[in-house]
């Protein structure tokens, strides 16, 4: 399997999950202005991070890509454990991450994309960090008296890991959300965390 990725996008999330898998895949790094042209956008047509090619088979979409990893390695319980409620648990906390904090979060990497002036750029990011944050306050909540999201060690525990690495590095108030930042302590103690971020070559 070929998992095609940008470093510490979205993809570090797949890149984590197929860690955990344990099995043999070739991770290759994309350059972000290599995304939109030939070879890769015959790969992926939005020219968008990740991408995987499973003996020919192309796959695009982050949730597609981890529900795909998940039912073909079973024994790896990406979806946080075996009954439905944990996996339900797991797939209500992916759809969160995906549609609403990546979501929100493309308004603050990309507000030069959205508006033109310099100032409601700076307002639309800031209003953007403040959703972040009360998203980030629901899942602090959530953590209280548990290690994951789910029963068990789920790829949405990737996705949490990966956009609050993000938030960090966005300077966001994380403050006062001693699960959340638990919660993150223990994802980057992880082997095949720390394996995925030096493959990428970041810390």
């Amino acid at each position: 399997m070929k998992l095609y990725g940008l470093p510490g996008a979205c993809s570090l999330v797949d890149h984590i999950a197929l860690q955990w898998v344990g099995k043999p895949f070739e991770y290759i790094s994309v350059a972000r202005d290599a995304l939109k042209v030939a070879p890769y956008i015959h790969i992926s047509p939005l020219g968008a991070v990740p991408a995987i090619d499973d003996d020919g088979f192309t796959l695009t979409q982050n949730i597609a890509i981890l529900e795909y990893l998940a039912e073909k390695n079973p024994e790896a319980k990406l979806l946080g454990g075996d009954s439905l409620k944990a996996r339900s648990e797991a797939r209500r906390w992916l759809g969160l991450l995906n549609s609403d904090v990546h979501k929100t979060f493309s308004m603050i990497f990309g507000a030069a994309r959205l508006v033109a002036e310099k100032p409601a750029q700076d307002e639309l990011a800031a209003s953007a960090s403040a959703r972040v944050r009360d998203m980030y306050v629901v899942a602090d909540k959530h953590l209280a008296g548990r290690n994951w999201l789910s029963d068990g060690r789920s790829v949405a525990d990737a996705y949490l890991y990966v956009t609050t690495r993000w938030a960090k590095g966005k300077n966001i108030d994380l403050s006062g959300m001693p699960n959340l930042e638990a919660h993150f302590q223990r994802m980057n103690a992880d082997p095949a965390v720390q394996a995925a971020l030096a493959a990428e070559g970041l810390k």
